[in-house]
Order: structure tokens, then sequence, then C-alpha cells
């Protein structure tokens, strides 16, 4: 680099106080045959541009270990993926177990809900049952005693009435007035004798009644007490279903909280691993740039030198080979573009497309074109690129997001369409597009993800 500016110096002279353009038009009438001078005339045409000192077989290399970086940033934020789908799919297995156990429980608490109420229910029978037994008792006893004494009544009449013997009884009937009489007392007698009998039945019915009720209260007692021993054992058992219940749900809520903290840290992990990915491709399209740079600056010293040579072989020729030496300089300057079937031999379909696109850039920007070397806006440039490749797509960056198929960015080759907010570009790989930017940048290569994707779309 010091030898080209020291061989530049001798020229200093001659490009003192000129343009870019004077130099160019100074070294064709002069004839200007050093070498060195041309090759500093072309250092001074690309001055605004910095000269990369990097070789660019090393800035190929370092752009492959930022790729193979960014492939071991994927690797890992796949694993943390399947982490995180795993600890998910773990959050939504433990809440499914979560809700049937906080079912479950709700189940057995309102058993026991039931349970509790059927035993206070049961207890208040069993309350009402006894005072129905012992008023049922007390008058069990009183009938019994109404009988004894009746039957102790008529037993002690009738003894009398047989210890007196016929005479009395005759003797009773012989002091009738008359025969009426005597059959009235006879009469009286019987009756008294039935009455008493009837009377003794009578309470012997009250009293097997009274007893049979008692009897049947007493078996609804004991049964309502065999009940209540039943209810109270189902009531035991729902009490230690419902804490077993209790502590299974507990348990299950530690594991759900546990569970979502594990997937909210690969969560985290996933976000931090997407940063890494967009540094490392940040890096890999900023250092495919300088690649790009050192290539044409490569290529700009190739023309130069090629130039030089010319220009010493017109110097050599004469008049004559400096005319034609003047002619073959004004055509190097005009750019020339392959056609759409030339690329039919570079990778799919796909890649030719994003392959031909990329010979427009430089090329610029204008609002409503569709040019790819006058000029083109966005749409304007992909409507184009692929209607020279035979496909209709629309012309408005709208209802570009619709065209095609979609696929997802991690999926997307080159040649897809990129769809953003009112914009639309054609991805060219490594995380790139090459699109017509703006009317102060053109056409030109930028990060895929300088702003949030829409869609990918893909036509071919």
């Amino acid at each position: 680099m010091q030898a080209v500016v020291g061989s530049a110096r001798t020229c200093e002279k001659c490009f003192e106080g000129m343009q870019v353009v004077d130099i160019k038009v100074h070294m064709r009438r002069k004839r200007v045959t050093c070498l060195w001078a041309v090759l500093a005339a072309v250092f001074m045409v690309s001055a605004a541009e910095p000269v990369l000192a990097t070789p660019v077989s090393d800035l190929e290399r370092q752009k492959q270990e930022m790729e193979q970086k960014k492939k071991e940033a994927d690797a890992r934020k796949r694993e943390e993926q399947q982490r995180y789908d795993n600890a998910s799919g773990k959050v939504n297995s433990i809440q499914s177990e979560v809700d049937q156990v906080a079912e479950e429980i709700e189940e057995v608490d309102a058993a026991l809900v039931e349970t509790l109420a059927s035993v206070e229910l049961i207890e208040e029978d069993i309350a009402k049952k006894k005072d129905q037994i012992e008023e049922t008792t007390r008058e069990y006893e009183e009938a019994q005693a109404v009988e004894q004494a009746q039957y102790e009544s008529m037993k002690l009449r009738i003894k009398f009435m047989y210890e007196k013997g016929d005479t009395n009884y005759l003797q009773l009937l012989l002091e009738s007035q008359n025969f009426s009489d005597m059959v009235n007392k006879a009469e009286y007698v019987e009756s008294l004798y039935e009455y008493d009998r009837k009377l003794l039945e009578e309470y012997k019915i009250a009293r097997e009644t009274v007893a049979a009720l008692k009897q049947k209260l007493e078996d609804e007692m004991a049964e309502l007490e065999a009940q209540e021993h039943e209810l109270m054992e189902e009531k035991a058992s729902l009490e230690a279903i419902l804490e077993e219940k209790q502590r299974t749900y507990d348990n299950y809520e530690v594991q759900l909280a546990q569970a979502k903290q594990e997937a909210a840290i690969y969560k985290a992990n996933i976000k931090k691993q997407n940063d890494e990915i967009r540094r490392i491709e940040a890096e890999v399209a900023k250092k495919q740039s300088e690649i790009d740079t050192a290539k044409r600056l490569e290529e700009e010293a190739k023309k130069a030198q090629e130039l030089a040579l010319q220009n010493e072989a017109s110097q050599n020729s004469g008049s004559s080979s400096s005319t034609s030496s003047s002619s073959q300089g004004s055509s190097s300057s005009s750019k020339s573009y392959a056609s759409a079937s030339s690329y039919s031999g570079t990778g799919g379909k796909g890649q030719q497309i994003a392959n031909y696109a990329c010979q427009f850039i430089g090329n610029p920007y204008v609002s409503g074109g569709t040019s790819l070397t006058q000029g083109a806006d966005c749409s304007g440039f992909v409507w184009r690129v692929y209607s020279d490749f035979g496909y209709s797509v629309p012309r408005t960056s709208y209802s570009l997001r619709s065209a095609g198929t979609g696929v997802s960015y991690s999926e997307a080759q080159p040649g897809d369409i990129v769809c953003y907010a009112g914009h639309v570009g054609i991805y060219i790989g490594n995380g790139q597009i090459v699109h017509a930017s703006t009317p102060r940048s053109g056409i030109k290569i930028t990060h895929a993800t300088y702003k949030e994707i829409l869609s990918v779309r893909r036509i071919a």
C-alpha cells in the first residue's frame, strides 16, 4: 500500500486540484504510462469506501466460522425448545391431574356433606324415637296396671260369688218378689259377670296393642341406630379419602409450580438463543458486506491494472491505437446484465431467482417503477424479477403477502419472498434479502430480520 502511495506522489503535480472525473480525463489526454498513478486514481475513486487489508479468503473463513457458530446456536435453541416443549407438556399433564383431583375432592366433599346431613337427620329421628318409646312405655305400664287391677277386682267378685255357693245364689232368686224380679236378678248376675269378663278382655287387648307398638318402636330404634353406625363409618371413610386427596392435590400443586418454573427458564433460554442467533446473523451479514466490498475493490484494482496496460500499449501503437483504447475505455464503463435464462444451471429455481436479482444491486429505487436497471420500488422489483422467470405474482406488497405458499422464516430458502409491513424483498440465503430499499440506498442487500417479518411466501 505504501508503494502505491509513493508512486502516486510522482504524479501529484498532474492530479493537484482535480476532481475524480478530471483525473480520468487527464489520464486519457496525457496517455499516462505510470501504472501506479493509474492505481492511485482508482483508490481515489474508491476513497468513499474503506480499503480492507484483510484478504477475501480470511474474510470468508471468518464468515464460515460465524455461520458455524450460528448452526451451534440453532442446535442449542432446538434443544432448549425441546426442553420447553417437554416442560410445557409436563405442566399440562400435571394441570390435568390437579383439575381431576380437584373434581374428586369436590365429589368427596359433597358426599361427606350429604353424609353429615344424613347423620344429623338420623340423630334427630333417634331422639324422637326415644321420646316415643318412653311415652309408649309409660302407656304400656299404665295399661298393664289397669288390667291387673281389673283382673284382681274380677277375681274377688267371682271368688265371693262362688264362695257363697248355690244356696246364696238360690236365696237371691227366692227372695225375688215375683218371677219377673227373679229373672231380673239372675240376668243382673249374669251381666255383671259378662261385664267383668269383657272389660278384662279389653284391657288385655289394650295391653297387647301397646306392647306391639313398643316392640315396633324398639325395632325402628334399632334400625336407626344401625343406620347411624353405618353413616358414621362412611363419614370416617370419606374424611380419610378427603385427607388423602388433599395431600395429593397439594403435592401436584408443588409439582406444577416446579414445572412452570422450569418452563419459564427454558423460555428465557430460548429468547437468549434467539438474541444470540440474531447477533450472529448480523455479524454474518456484516462480514458478507466486507467480503463483497473486498471483492469489488480487487475487481476495480484488476480493471485499473488492465486499463493501465492498455494505456501503455496505446502509447506505443500511436494515435490510432490511442483512439481505439479510448473507445474501449468508454465501452467498459457501461454495465451489462445476464438474462434470466442464463441462470438455468445455477441450482434450483429459487436460487436462480436470487442470483439473477443480485446482479441489479446498486441500481436506483424509483417509486412505482418496475425496471431492474432504470429503477423500481420494492414490489416492482420483485414483480419484475419473477416475471423474467415466467411467474405471475401480484404487483403490490400487500397482495404479495398471500401469494404462493406460506412458510416459516426458519424454513426460508433462496428465492422466497419476505413480506414486511408495506415492504417486500427476495431472500438470498444466510439470513439476507435483496430488495429495492429506499430512494437513497436503491437496490441492496439487507439482513432479513432488520424489521419484523409478517410472512414468507414461496412461489418457485
